[in-house]
């Protein structure tokens, strides 16, 4: 599996990379592969700021549909508009053209909250 170092984690396996007071964010490596093969990503929060924690759209697989939890307090910009072809993308490049949204975050400090990729390892026994 595959960590990357510059991203922070949550416990709910959903990653953030900040650049400059904006951020992308996707579920990781760990998550899609317990998922399965993903079928659908439902996001309907673009223009919305979304608290940290709250639920900012949901992710089908197969097997299941699970929600997506905003790691940080932010405004919802952009959602990744190849996914509605492509929804494996989160499968096969999680961390790449698999992003999910693009946000404004709020209060960069909630960033130091996040797990570090050596965290998150140690949280998913890897």
């Amino acid at each position: 599996m595959n960590f990357p170092s510059e991203l922070k984690y949550t416990k709910d396996h959903e990653w953030l990379r900040i650049e400059g007071n904006e951020a992308y964010i996707g579920i990781t490596d760990f998550a899609q592969r317990e998922l399965g093969d993903i079928v659908y990503i439902d996001i309907n929060t673009v223009g919305d700021e979304v608290s940290k924690d709250e639920v900012f759209g949901t992710v089908e697989a197969v097997k299941t549909v699970s929600d997506l939890f905003m790691p940080v307090t932010a405004t919802v910009t952009e959602t990744n508009a190849a996914l509605n072809d492509n929804p494996e993308l989160v499968n096969s490049d999680p961390y790449g053209q698999g992003w999910m949204v693009k946000v404004s975050v709020s209060d960069l400090s909630e960033v130091d909250g996040l797990l570090t990729a050596d965290a998150y390892k140690a949280l998913v026994g890897a």
